[in-house]
């Protein structure tokens, strides 16, 4: 057996190039470093480097194993994550999301959800949302995007709609509705944190400018002492704060009729946790906003 300290040693040897920068990385002596390199190869009955004066190089072998010894490490972190995830996930279950919307109405339900559930209110990437789920990191993540793997599978919750909040003395606030088109080249104050929306608002409305902020006092310190419109859904309500802001605020709330502007949300989990997370699926559905 090899000790994972040796693999490492290679590993990161393969990345710096020289044993002083190893030793450093890894907080040890360099003569430590050496004397693991000697006992590595004498395990492997392989040579790893070539030597030279004053100079120290992977051989071919060094650096096909230097390779291999990286990814082991790497499998074994894995290993230890999804194992930890999956034993932390048996006790309590961690709900997240790439979109706010579904986070606003978890947190309305919070005294409904089951015991021992866990919120994560950071978004999440939509590029692993399989590997999070695979890795048991998360129970169930809501987002925009319809999953089927062999592990994973998502169920359609509802439709998140965008609507524009616009000063009562615009033109197009006579309106019924609007168009992402209707709003070409004006500015809007919008939350930092959107997730897949903001993208859509960027590409759909032509020239426009947005002001992005970080935190909702200050979006609602913008849009009380200034008349820039702002964006909200069906699921802002849920949001006691924004629910406050729109009953004090004298904007026309008007939908937005285009196609993205109205998103399906799914809910996806583990084909084995399927049962498990039925209670909030169907809690979910059955309140949500039209």
């Amino acid at each position: 057996m090899i000790d994972n300290y040796l693999l490492e040693e290679l590993a990161t040897f393969a990345q710096t190039g020289t044993l002083a920068e190893t030793a450093k990385q890894l907080n040890v002596t360099q003569p430590t470093v050496t004397r693991g390199m000697q006992k590595l190869e004498d395990a492997l009955n392989v040579r790893l480097f070539d030597r030279q004066p004053n100079r120290i190089a992977l051989t071919a072998t060094g650096e096909l194993t230097a390779n291999e010894a990286a990814q082991l490490l790497a499998a074994q972190t894995q290993f230890v994550t999804k194992v930890q995830n999956f034993d932390r996930q048996q006790h309590e279950g961690t709900i997240g999301a790439t979109i706010p919307g579904p986070l606003l109405m978890l947190h309305a339900l919070k005294s409904q959800l089951p015991s021992h559930t866990r919120v994560n209110a950071e978004l999440q990437s939509a590029d692993n949302l399989v590997a999070l789920l695979d890795s048991n990191a998360f129970t169930l993540i809501f987002t925009n995007q319809e999953i089927s793997t062999p592990t994973v599978e998502s169920r359609f919750i509802g439709t998140e709609n965008l609507a524009v909040n616009l000063d009562q003395f615009m033109y197009q606030a006579n309106q019924t509705s609007v168009s992402f088109n209707d709003l070409k080249g004006l500015s809007f104050v919008v939350l930092g944190a959107i997730g897949p929306w903001r993208d859509i608002i960027q590409k759909a409305i032509p020239d426009a400018t947005f002001m992005y902020q970080a935190e909702q006092e200050a979006m609602k310190q913008l849009t009380t002492y200034a008349n820039f419109p702002y964006f909200t859904s069906n699921l802002s309500m849920l949001d006691p704060g924004f629910r406050q802001q729109l009953k004090e605020d004298d904007r026309v709330n008007l939908p937005i009729t285009d196609e993205s502007a109205h998103m399906p949300i799914y809910a996806s989990y583990l084909k084995t946790e399927k049962r498990r997370v039925a209670t909030v699926i169907q809690m979910m559905g059955a309140q949500w906003p039209q």
